[in-house]
């Protein structure tokens, strides 16, 4: 018996078949654009598309979903074309398809890795069963800056938290075997530094140094590729000069050289072309060729390696083996997920029926969901309501919204398909009365479209007020619309929208006993709120079960145990805010004006990163060393549950390396363990530093572990710690 190829073998193989301008079309992804059940389209660009499909000059379809659609699609391409490539299927399914979890940045604040893996399995068992074999996710850019609406799909401000979260997702949405019908292709993005874009501004420019871009930037990106991440997305933004996406040194060098990445590089929507603008290329055909010779693997929708890679190869500017490189690794994907076995293997309707909004999906994202709730204050112990609570007063408009709390970046869901804060409410108690106060947001706002706000229209403010006055409690629901935050919804004001702070304030006139539920998907300024107002709850956007999520809180049933993965400014000025900042050479007050500091606000933040609090108290102690053994110095606390009931929390540890040959941050997490502890229980918590977690990157992107004194500090945040030294010899 002859011994069966392996996958280089069979991609060989096919490579030699294939026409030039089959190769190039493999590069090429489109954007659905006909009912592919009706009937063929008829004259203008679709019907070129449509064409090329049948000819085999695509190699991935996006925007197409349901068994139904994606299969009429795959047997045209699969039974028309010359070589019958099947098509690979992508969508950004980014917290979810059907049954949606928290947005990313709410489940970065579970800081748990086994759930956020499983959240991300569940995403992938739905959106297989739909047809589709690909996602572009997880987004894996580290942002400081809360003013980017992209924030909410990420993993927060700090490299260490983000690359943990990077391998769970990447692990949770492939699964163990990519040739299984119920897992997905991932796809780390966006390669690199988007996050860092100038003011917040969506599609802006980056200008980060070395130090910067090595130490921070890339190593979620290096966790993702040893996830064994098939897929990685450039993105908008030119880095120091160069638009990513005709970036050699960060394609080639980096991601394909150095790391040896052996997936493919897919461009951002048309960020191809948009090297044009960008005034690094003349016009689209110039932009096919430096996309190409700096390793952007395939086109998304801008028609650019399609209508002018061939001759560009024709006339020798561009190597064909730059073309074949690029389509070996698109095909190796393919056949990895066991597509030319059978086309057809994520288009099991029966299947469709049966996964979405699957009873077990629910459950598990409403676990998600619990998990991802932040604590930030609990004077009095406010919180948790007692179950007999009596004359609970429930305002703001977001409490009664079913589609707003689905978050952004949720377009395979269906709208209006959350628990709503009172829906959830009402499980618990009858004992409730609701008034919207004044409607800050159009309820047509969507994903394409700004959200509108009410900033005059005072209508529903009286009537709330009087019902608050009247109540034992007030729960107030407020934040931001689902659809401020995400691509496109940068913001230059962090405060509430509208007039809910107003609303907020009157409240608090008349009735002092507040809970302020935050729904947003960033970091807000709410200083006013935080002094004023005595129990804050940040439930983020929390998906599918978000109402059953936030009771189950309130009444602790469940007791929260999540910690902000962003720092909270206290105003916007502060902007960009971030624990792991550096020294100045003036960082300490002085009796006069010239040291580090802002004359109209405090140098700290709102709330740091790490921050979170439980319906119980933690005491730290014993911290200790044992740097006996260099290559793995042994560092422990006792963590002790001083209070009345059972909780979790997040064990913290960070490390300083006091002198360097490239200075070093202040503080930089290194390690993270979450544990339970009844009342009065202790336990030893233990890490262990390696090199691994001691070391840094140099300005030759050279990774260099230092001799010399570490400060290590382990805490409940990043703020609140215990200290010592040791020294690395």
């Amino acid at each position: 018996m002859a011994q069966e190829k392996t996958i280089d073998q069979k991609v060989e193989s096919l490579l030699q078949q294939m026409t030039l301008e089959e190769k190039v079309g493999q590069m090429n992804q489109y954007n659905g654009f006909w009912d592919a059940t009706g009937p063929a389209p008829q004259g203008g660009n679709a019907a070129i598309k449509y064409e090329h499909l049948k000819k085999g000059w695509v190699g991935s379809m996006l925007n197409v979903t349901g068994t139904e659609e994606t299969r009429k699609l795959q047997k045209l391409v699969v039974e028309e074309s010359r070589l019958g490539i099947p098509l690979l299927f992508g969508f950004d399914v980014i917290h979810g398809y059907k049954t949606l979890a928290p947005i990313p940045l709410a489940e970065a604040a579970s800081w748990d890795m086994e759930a956020i893996e499983k959240s991300a399995r569940i995403a992938a068992e739905e959106a297989s069963a739909v047809g589709l074999h690909w996602t572009f996710a997880p987004m894996v850019d580290i942002s400081r800056d809360p003013r980017w609406g992209r924030v909410m799909e990420g993993g927060g401000e700090d490299t260490f938290l983000g690359s943990q979260i990077a391998k769970a997702r990447v692990n949770g949405f492939q699964g163990d075997d990519l040739s299984q019908h119920n897992t997905i292709a991932a796809c780390a993005k966006h390669f690199a530094a988007y996050g860092f874009a100038e003011a917040g501004k969506e599609y802006n420019t980056v200008d980060i140094g070395t130090s910067t871009l090595f130490n921070t930037v890339l190593p979620t990106f290096k966790a993702a590729v040893d996830a064994d991440v098939k897929t990685v997305m450039n993105g908008f933004n030119i880095l120091n000069g160069i638009p990513v996406t005709g970036d050699v040194f960060l394609q080639r060098d980096v991601l394909k050289g150095k790391w040896g990445f052996e997936g493919f590089v897919i461009s951002d929507w048309a960020s191809i072309a948009e090297m044009a603008p960008h005034g690094f290329a003349k016009d689209l055909k110039h932009t096919a060729e430096l996309g190409v010779k700096a390793g952007s693997d395939m086109d998304m929708e801008s028609s650019s390696y399609v209508n002018h890679l061939v001759q560009n190869v024709q006339e020798g500017k561009v190597d064909e083996a730059l073309v074949d490189d690029a389509v070996r690794r698109i095909l190796k994907v393919k056949f990895e997920l066991g597509l030319f076995d059978d086309p057809y293997k994520y288009c099991n309707s029966e299947r469709e029926k049966e996964e979405l909004y699957h009873e077990d999906h629910r459950a598990g994202v409403l676990e998600m969901a619990m998990k991802s709730i932040v604590l930030l204050k609990n004077e009095n112990n406010l919180l948790p309501l007692a179950k007999d609570q009596a004359n609970i007063a429930v305002i703001g408009e977001l409490a009664d919204d079913k589609n707003s709390p689905l978050g952004s970046w949720r377009i395979g869901s269906d709208d209006n398909t959350a628990v709503s804060f009172l829906e959830g409410l009402k499980s618990y108690t009858n004992n409730v009365t609701y008034a919207s106060g004044p409607k800050v947001f159009n309820k047509d706002a969507n994903f394409l479209n700004e959200v509108q706000v009410n900033e005059s229209d005072t209508s529903g403010m009286e009537e709330a007020v009087t019902l608050a006055k009247e109540s034992d409690v007030v729960l107030m629901v407020l934040g931001e619309h689902g659809f401020q935050s995400g691509e496109a919804r940068s913001r230059t004001n962090l405060n509430l929208p509208g007039l809910q702070l107003d609303l907020l304030k009157a409240v608090y006139e008349v009735n002092q006993n507040v809970v302020l539920v935050l729904m947003n998907g960033r970091p807000l300024t709410i200083e006013w709120e935080a002094e004023n107002v005595p129990a804050i709850l940040e439930t983020w956007q929390l998906g599918t079960e978000t109402g059953n999520a936030i009771a189950k809180v309130l009444f602790g049933d469940y007791n929260p145990s999540g910690k902000l993965p962003m720092t909270f400014p206290r105003s916007i000025g502060q902007i960009p805010i971030y624990y792991n900042h550096f020294s100045t050479g003036r960082p300490d007050p002085q009796p006069n004006v010239f040291w580090a500091h802002y004359s109209d606000e405090q140098n700290s933040p709102l709330y740091p990163f790490g921050y979170g609090l439980s319906y119980t108290q933690f005491e730290y102690s014993e911290l200790k060393i044992d740097a006996s053994d260099q290559s793995a110095i042994k560092v422990s606390a006792t963590i002790k549950n001083t209070g009345s009931v059972a909780g979790e929390e997040v064990v913290q540890l960070y490390i300083r390396d006091k002198v360097a040959s490239v200075t070093r941050p202040i503080k930089e997490l290194k390690g993270f363990k979450k544990i339970s502890l009844q009342p009065g229980e202790s336990k030893v918590v233990e890490f262990v530093l390696t090199d691994a977690e001691l070391g840094f990157y140099n300005h030759n992107y050279d990774f260099v572990v230092e001799p010399g004194e570490f400060e290590v500090m382990m805490g409940t945040n990043s703020q609140e710690v215990l200290s010592q030294t040791f020294e690395k010899q």
